[in-house]
């Protein structure tokens, strides 16, 4: 259980330099050798290494993270979670992941801030409210929560929204997921990471993967910027680089990795209590807890591994959320940021044994590895433990680039990427 402060307490670490805290999880220098090791200290990573303690009993487990916890796509989202989706193995996946995350501040015992404040898509066309219909009724059938709404039910949402005539995109009407919503990237990162340290789990960070060790064609362990380390079983788990670190490992994967750019305006008075995400455009905002309207869009489609935006993606993001929001045309932008997704072909995740025996794939989600966080955890978890898929997770193995049956959710529900 975590230590509880006053009000005097608070004030007192203030005046000291915070010198009082106790650390929220240790700093361990890396043993030779762990049960398991988890490669990548963001969202997915800390959530596998706590499932592997929680459900499993298996706490002999270290996460390596090359730089700091939460500082790679973790920190560099736009926070939105939802189930919306149009196939029954997704809505399986990111609902499941959905219901973790409604009791997580519970289990964790540490506040993520989940908002459910719901996400509405806008359509613009006859064809799209078509598109809309099919999209909401295979929702219903899946087992999720999903609503139809016409132009006036849209509008009820966000009244701000560009009603004009003159629109360029006008509102049509559009989907509705009331359960979705919002929550603190870093304190999904760090509720999971004191958890797992609470559970012996040793978080190393500062600690690259520079190679694998191989023996007898099964992974052993990995080679890092600390020394070599052994495990019996290893975990994948690092969103945009996921192709990099499979090259080293000696094959190859069907991602292509892309900047995801993002950005946040100076904090205003509530005006947006929804999230809204427009068809026409692919942009999509909410307005945060501080008052700062969030601002995202589509993928910058030059391959990139840089954290970082450009101009002219700016430019199409913020267009976007003026046809959307024309009161919003005064506001002052304040900061941007990028993530690197790691996109394969059908726009859905990799879950699954790699072509390397002993080393395990959570990779893929593009841009649904936040939202995802719980469920990937779980998963890897089961994979890495039983050496078996859970049902959740069989139809997004590897394989199915082979087989053909492929989760095609770019086409399913019109996804951004």
């Amino acid at each position: 259980m975590a230590k509880r402060y006053s009000a005097f307490g608070l004030f007192r670490e203030g005046l000291r330099g915070h010198s009082g805290w106790q650390p929220a999880w240790r700093s361990p220098s890396p043993k030779p050798r762990y049960d398991a090791i988890i490669i990548g200290g963001g969202g997915q990573g800390l959530a596998t290494a706590y499932y592997l303690a929680k459900n499993h009993g298996m706490t002999n487990v270290a996460v390596l993270e090359k730089s700091w916890l939460g500082g790679g796509n973790t920190g560099r989202n736009t926070t939105t979670i939802r189930s919306n989706y149009f196939y029954p193995e997704s809505v399986a996946l990111y609902d499941f992941a959905l219901k973790l995350y409604e009791g997580l501040s519970r289990e964790l015992n540490y506040n993520i801030m989940l908002s459910q404040r719901g996400v509405v898509t806008v359509s613009h066309s006859d064809a799209e409210m078509e598109m809309a219909a099919r999209l909401v009724n295979a929702m219903q059938i899946n087992g999720t929560d999903a609503e139809l709404l016409d132009r006036d039910g849209v509008l009820a949402k966000a009244p701000l929204l560009n009603r004009t005539d003159q629109a360029r995109y006008p509102i049509f009407g559009g989907t509705w997921q009331g359960r979705a919503g919002v929550a603190r990237h870093d304190a999904v990162a760090w509720g999971y990471a004191r958890a797992a340290d609470g559970f012996g789990v040793d978080i190393i960070q500062n600690c690259e993967v520079t190679g694998f060790l191989i023996e007898s064609g099964r992974c052993v362990g990995v080679e890092t910027s600390l020394g070599e380390i052994r495990a019996d079983a290893t975990g994948l788990a690092v969103a945009g680089h996921s192709g990099v670190l499979a090259a080293k490992a000696g094959f190859q994967l069907p991602i292509r990795s892309y900047s995801l750019q993002a950005m946040v305006s100076e904090p205003v008075k509530p005006c947006l209590d929804t999230v809204v995400l427009y068809l026409g455009t692919g942009t999509y905002l909410f307005q945060s807890d501080k008052g700062e309207i969030v601002v995202g869009g589509g993928l910058d489609r030059v391959p990139s591994y840089a954290q970082r935006g450009n101009p002219p993606m700016q430019q199409t993001v913020i267009s976007g959320m003026l046809e959307m929001f024309p009161s919003f045309g005064q506001l002052k932008m304040l900061r941007q940021w990028a993530g690197i997704v790691d996109v394969v072909p059908d726009s859905s995740p990799i879950i699954g044994p790699s072509p390397l025996p002993g080393l395990y794939l959570n990779c893929g989600w593009g841009t649904g590895g936040f939202k995802s966080i719980p469920a990937g955890g779980w998963l890897l978890a089961h994979l890495m433990v039983t050496g078996e898929h859970h049902e959740i997770s069989r139809p997004f193995d590897l394989d199915r680039f082979v087989t053909g049956r492929l989760v095609d959710e770019a086409a399913g529900s019109g996804i951004a990427h």
